[in-house]
């Protein structure tokens, strides 16, 4: 109902009349709002709209993926060009810039992806990687190729990094620091089959292969060509897993048996992956068992850059040294002087191996260091049938100055390890230790290039003030 005033003195209120009126004045107020149809602005999703922009401007100036093209178009990647069929003045289709799929993995690496089916995706709508395509379509079969083949040449790669950073100063390997890290298979617990079972799995996929072959023979027209390839390959991919899965069991259970005489107690029997031979079953360190990989890295404490991989299917890393070792001398023909490792490491054998073959001091932790103080006894005095070198290695780490140098190895080696955990690194996209080596080849150049150019910039700016 409207206000209205008393005049002064007037105690006697409007009449009933007056107060008719103004209800029925109120009413038609609101009803003429009621008729009344406001105006809006309503969002219009289906009008075409043209915009002219390149993607260069569309991406941000300082966004990472412009650091990782800088970086990858100042590596030789001649490896792979010489492989390209299509050269000027012959007929044939372009070839897909190597520079470019390199550059998808590196940044897919980065953002923790690790599936070439999801980079399709991402190359077709995501705007950093539609920046770095550059119109150029690709799929899940280029990136998956070019991924998992030619490992020769991710070593290659990570070598000429390296070796790059080296030349300027900026890696000394003068002390590396080396850990494993356990990687989950592209595999399941119950893959894992005996012998016995392994043949009659054999027997079953062999049938299957020659199944398929006859049905494409006698009944052509039930399938057409793309799916009867498709059959055809899945059933003898299958073959030859189980195939090589006998073959890695057979392998298994003579270890198993050499090493039963050994301890004098009985060899259990060996089990193998029809799904991934190669893969082993390991603890992992949230202490579950499950298959897996032993992914090794040594990286050059001065600079973080890892200059040595491996991959291995070793649930213990007790062996690992000594090839990683051998792998740095035949990469850079030089071998580090110092090597900071884990108790994992610490065997007797690794240690002298590592002085004897390759002039280099390994500095690990004693084992049951506390528990030999608490008892009075001496654990930095040499034991019975110590080798020079590890009698050497148990005085060396009673010094405050070892313990320090020691104390490099976590900031390094598990910095490098929480790195690749952090770009997904928990489980091998891919099957079998060589293309398995080529995701922790990838994982190592990523974690090379991004570090080479913080070392670049740092070089360079005493220079610029």
């Amino acid at each position: 109902m409207s206000e209205f005033l008393f005049e002064v003195g007037d105690f006697s209120g409007p009449s009933a009349a007056e107060i008719a009126a103004i209800a029925q004045s109120d009413s038609a107020i609101e009803q003429a709002a009621a008729v009344r149809k406001p105006r809006l602005r309503i969002p219009q999703r289906d009008q075409v709209e043209m915009h002219w922009a390149a993607l260069d401007e569309l991406l941000e100036p300082d966004h990472p993926v412009r650091t990782v093209w800088a970086a990858v178009c100042e590596l030789n990647l001649g490896a792979w060009l010489a492989e390209v069929r299509a050269v000027e003045g012959h007929a044939g289709r372009n070839a897909t810039d190597p520079r470019l799929l390199l550059a998808i993995w590196i940044f897919a690496t980065l953002q923790a992806e690790g599936s070439a089916r999801r980079l399709e995706v991402l190359c077709r709508d995501h705007l950093a990687y539609r920046w770095l395509c550059g119109g150029i379509s690709v799929n899940h079969h280029l990136l998956s190729d070019f991924r998992s083949e030619g490992g020769e040449k991710w070593d290659a790669l990570l070598t000429q990094i390296v070796a790059s950073l080296t030349a300027r100063g900026l890696v000394t390997m003068h002390r590396v620091a080396q850990d494993g890290m356990r990687v989950r298979a592209s595999a399941g617990k119950s893959s894992f089959r005996r012998q016995r079972t392994l043949q009659q799995c054999l027997a079953e996929a062999r049938e299957q292969v020659e199944t398929l072959k006859r049905l494409a023979d006698n009944e052509p027209d039930e399938l057409n060509r793309r799916q009867r390839a498709a059959r055809q390959r899945a059933a003898t991919e299958r073959q030859q897993r189980i195939e090589e899965a006998v073959h890695q069991c057979e392998q298994l259970q003579q270890q198993r048996e050499r090493r039963a005489k050994r301890t004098c107690q009985p060899a259990k029997e060996a089990r193998a992956s029809t799904t991934d031979p190669d893969a082993r079953v390991m603890k992992f360190a949230n202490g579950g068992f499950g298959p897996g990989y032993n992914v090794q890295f040594s990286t050059d404490t001065a600079s973080g850059v890892v200059v040595g991989v491996e991959v291995t299917n070793e649930g213990s890393d007790g062996e690992q040294l000594p090839p990683m070792l051998d792998q740095i001398e035949q990469r850079y023909q030089c071998h580090p002087e110092e090597a900071l490792v884990d108790g994992g490491f610490a065997t007797c054998e690794a240690i002298a191996d590592a002085a004897e073959n390759h002039g280099c001091t390994v500095y690990a932790p004693l084992k049951d260091e506390e528990q030999q103080l608490a008892d009075g006894k001496d654990p930095y005095a040499p034991k019975r049938g110590d080798a020079p070198a590890v009698a050497a290695w148990r005085a060396r780490m009673a010094t405050e100055s070892a313990k320090a140098i020691y104390r490099l190895r976590p900031q390094t080696a598990e910095w490098i390890n929480a790195q690749c955990r952090n770009r997904g690194l928990w489980q091998m996209p891919l099957r079998g230790t060589p293309k398995c080596r080529v995701v922790a080849l990838l994982h190592a150049i990523t974690q090379n290039v991004m570090q080479a150019v913080k070392l670049r910039t740092a070089a360079l700016l005493p220079a610029s003030g």
